[in-house]
C-alpha cells in the first residue's frame, strides 16, 4: 500500500520548540507537503527534507494574535483567516491526511478538512491551561478537536491530562514523546569554553526563547545569591516578548549581577554550549507541555534542575535524573545549583542514568516511527487508540 499524502500545516516559520520538532517528524515523508503561513527558516528546513513547501497568501503575521486574548481579537484579520481557510482546504483535497502542528495551523485546518472531507492530526505542542490561553481559546480549541480532529497527539502525559481536563476527549489524544538526538563535542570543558568565549568559572545556563512564564528572570534572582558564579542565558523574544527580554537586562543590573550573565541571544549550538555548562537549569514557573533542554542535557552528560510543574517530572523519572525545585523559588534554585557544585563528583551514576533514560524515551528515531503510525492509521480511517481519561 502506498504511503499516505501527508499535509503538514504550520502557522509560524521562526524555528522554535514545536517547529524543531517538526523538522524532526517530517523525515519519513519526502515528497510530502508542508503549508506553511508565512516565509523563514522552517521554510528552508522543509524543502531541505525533500518537502513541496507550500507558502499561502496572506498568511505572515498572524503570530500576533495572542493565545490569551479573546477570539474577538481576530476580527480585524477576518478577512485573511477565510482566504487562508479556503487555501488549506483547497491544498487538502489533493492530500489523504491533514497534520496541524501549531495552534493557530489547527483552528483554521479544522474548518478546512471539513470543507475537504479529509483527516486531522493536531500535534499539541502546549498545556491547555488558563496560564497559557484564554478561556474562550480553550473552548474554541477543544470543541474543533471534539468535532473535527481524528486525533490529538501530545508530548507527554501532562499534556494529555490538561487537555483532557479542558473538555478535550480521552479517546482523542495519544501521548508520543518528542525526540531528539545531539553530536556531543568529547573535548574537556575548558577548551569548550575558550572556543565559545566564555570564562572557565562556575557557570549555570538556561536555554529556550526569552518569555516570562519561561523563568529566566528567576535565574537571575537566584544568581543574586550564587556569588562567583555566572550565568548564560541563550535564546531570543520570538513572538512578541521584547519588553521581557529588555526587563531581563535592567533586572540583571539592579541586582549587581549584569557582570556574570552572558546574554548570548538566539543560537542554533545549544548542545555544545550545554557541555561547556556545569548545570543547566529550566525554570519555567507555569507548566511546560514537554522540557526539550532537558532531554538535550541529559544526552550532554550535564545535571540539571527544573521546576516541578508539567512534564519536568516525567522526564526526570520523579526527580531521579534531575533535582526538581518549585517553581518561582530563586531561593529554592539557588540552593540545588549550590548543592550540584559541591558534590559533583557524586553524580557521575545519576548522569549516566539520565543519559541512558534520554536515548532510551526520547530518541528521535523512536518518535518518527510512533508519529508515521499514528499518521498512517489516521489516514486510513482507523479509530485511534484510547487513552484512559487521567
Amino acid at each position: 500500500m502506498p504511503a499516505p499524502r501527508v499535509m503538514f500545516v504550520n502557522h509560524t516559520s521562526t524555528m522554535s520548540g514545536a517547529e524543531l520538532v517538526l523538522a524532526d517528524a517530517v523525515e519519513p515523508w519526502p515528497g510530502a507537503t508542508a503549508f506553511l503561513f508565512e516565509g523563514g527558516p522552517l521554510n528552508a528546513a522543509m524543502a531541505s527534507r525533500g518537502l513541496s513547501v507550500t507558502t499561502a497568501r496572506g498568511g505572515g503575521g498572524l503570530s500576533g494574535l495572542r493565545r490569551d486574548s479573546s477570539p474577538l481579537g481576530a476580527l480585524p484579520v477576518a478577512g485573511r483567516l477565510v482566504a487562508l481557510v479556503a487555501q488549506i482546504a483547497r491544498a487538502a483535497r489533493v492530500h489523504d491526511v491533514v497534520y496541524a502542528n501549531s495552534q493557530k495551523a489547527f483552528v483554521l485546518s479544522a474548518l478546512a478538512t471539513t470543507l475537504a472531507r479529509r483527516p486531522l492530526v493536531w500535534h499539541l505542542h502546549d498545556i491547555l491551561d488558563s496560564a497559557h490561553f484564554g478561556a474562550a481559546q480553550r473552548a474554541l480549541q477543544v470543541r474543533l478537536a471534539n468535532a473535527c480532529a481524528r486525533l490529538v497527539i501530545v508530548p507527554s502525559r501532562a499534556a494529555a491530562d490538561a487537555f483532557v481536563a479542558a473538555g478535550g476527549r480521552a479517546g482523542l489524544v495519544e501521548v508520543v514523546p518528542n525526540g531528539l538526538s545531539i553530536d556531543l563535542d568529547l573535548r574537556p570543558r575548558a577548551a569548550i569554553r575558550r572556543d565559545l568565549g566564555l570564562p572557565d568559572v562556575p557557570m549555570v545556563g538556561v536555554f529556550s526563547r526569552l518569555a516570562a512564564w519561561k523563568g529566566q528572570h528567576v535565574v537571575l534572582r537566584a544568581l543574586a545569591d550564587l556569588p562567583g558564579i555566572h550565568a548564560v542565558v541563550a535564546g531570543d523574544a520570538l513572538f512578541g516578548e521584547g519588553a521581557y527580554a529588555d526587563g531581563l537586562r535592567a533586572l540583571a543590573a539592579e541586582l549587581g549581577v549584569s557582570g556574570r550573565v552572558h546574554f548570548l541571544g538566539q543560537r542554533s549550538d545549544v548542545p555544545r554550549l550545554m557541555q561547556a555548562m556545569d548545570v543547566v537549569i529550566h525554570p519555567s514557573v507555569h507548566p511546560e507541555p514537554f522540557g526539550r533542554t532537558l532531554v538535550e542535557a541529559m544526552l550532554a552528560g550535564v545535571p540539571v534542575v527544573a521546576t516541578d510543574t508539567g512534564a519536568a517530572a516525567e522526564i526526570l523519572d520523579g526527580g531521579r535524573f534531575g533535582t526538581l525545585v518549585p517553581p518561582d523559588r530563586p531561593d529554592a534554585l539557588a540552593d540545588a545549583v549550590a548543592d550540584i557544585l559541591a558534590h559533583r563528583r557524586d553524580l557521575e551514576p545519576r548522569l549516566a542514568g539520565a543519559a541512558e533514560r534520554a536515548r532510551t524515551h526520547y530518541g528521535v528515531a523512536a518518535m518518527r516511527t510512533r508519529l508515521a503510525e499514528r499518521i498512517g492509521r489516521a489516514a486510513a480511517g482507523a479509530a485511534p487508540a484510547v487513552v484512559p481519561a487521567p
